[in-house]
């Protein structure tokens, strides 16, 4: 019986899978070959021919092998069809995103507008056409802020009108081109139209920034307005202040006048008081007689109440001068205010 030998075993499976993994990568680069030739072939012949005839290629005189310089010819022009591919796939795949990206321009801009008109609305309307006494919305500012909007609308579609209008005479300017130049028998090179390319792109930038300056002069226009409205509220509001406060005034000087009269009664009463409590006491102590205790407590409680009600008035006075001088300083300030 013949000795086995493991190595010698292992080493011929290393071989063998050596000599698999070659044959293998050989396939592998005949199949890729041949789809390279079968692609050649059904581009250049159509493919029906070569493939619904198989009998009549047997029949026919095929050589066994191609060339080198035939195989060169064949990858060469498989290459080029691949790069003409990629350059179309790039276009389209350019214009793609170039369409994309202007959606997600125009996305991102809608998107901010609708930001920015939650924020108008919240602020014009939501808070700021609230009554402050009834607590609902007032609608005539909604009513205004809806007309605005629309104004702001019409205003937009005028300016994508007139940008629109401009693109049209521009694609009139380089079609006319065209023609002269094919009327002419001039062929239009790279050169001319990278040339209409940079002076489009030019255009539309000024077209752009004119529109953005359009734009500013709109915002700060309406901006101007709307500072000219809310000072016209404030001065509505100063004005019927200063009305109130007016008549204010007036109705304060004449309790002031009516309190000065009334004090100045006070006082001559008390001097009137006051003479006869002293001619009282000459006439007693003339007469040498002595005054009733009862008479004099009497007297004496006139005379605290008189004076207690002096002070009164004069308190009222006082109160009634500091709420005169408080109403002329806000007239004073209302004043200003207007100026």
């Amino acid at each position: 019986m013949p000795f086995f030998d493991a190595t010698d075993y292992e080493e011929q499976m290393e071989e063998m899978e050596t000599a698999m993994e070659e044959i293998q990568r050989d396939v592998d680069a005949l199949q890729l070959e041949n789809q390279l030739f079968h692609r050649f072939l059904k581009r250049n012949t159509g493919g029906a021919d070569s493939l619904d005839e198989p009998k009549k290629k047997r029949r026919g005189k095929v050589p066994s092998a191609l060339s080198i310089d035939q195989k060169l010819e064949i990858v060469q022009s498989e290459l080029d069809e691949v790069t003409k591919d990629r350059n179309e796939s790039k276009v389209t795949s350019e214009k793609l995103i170039d369409t994309l990206r202007a959606v997600l321009e125009e996305t991102d801009l809608r998107i901010s507008e609708l930001k920015k008109d939650a924020y108008e609305f919240k602020r014009d309307i939501v808070v700021g056409a609230e009554n402050m006494r009834t607590g609902r919305t007032m609608a005539e500012k909604v009513v205004r802020y809806m007309e605005d909007k629309l104004r702001q609308r019409d205003a937009m579609i005028e300016k994508l009108r007139l940008k629109n209008a401009t693109l049209k005479t521009q694609k009139q300017k380089v079609e006319a081109q065209l023609r002269q130049k094919e009327e002419m028998g001039d062929v239009l090179h790279y050169i001319d139209f990278h040339q209409l390319q940079i002076e489009n792109k030019q255009y539309v930038q000024k077209i752009d920034e004119r529109n953005e300056e359009l734009l500013k002069l709109k915002s700060t226009t309406g901006t101007t307005v709307q500072a000219l409205n809310t000072l016209k509220n404030n001065l509505t509001g100063l004005l019927q202040e200063s009305t109130w406060l007016a008549k204010e005034i007036n109705s304060r000087q004449g309790q002031l006048k009516k309190l000065s009269t009334d004090a100045a009664a006070v006082q001559a009463e008390l001097q009137h008081e006051k003479r006869l409590q002293k001619r009282l006491g000459q006439e007693d102590s003339t007469d040498n007689a002595m005054p009733q205790i009862m008479d004099y407590v009497q007297q004496k409680k006139e005379m605290y109440e008189l004076e207690e009600e002096v002070k009164n008035w004069e308190r009222k006075v006082e109160i009634a001068e500091m709420a005169a001088k408080k109403a002329k300083r806000k007239i004073k300030m209302a004043k200003e205010g207007t100026r």
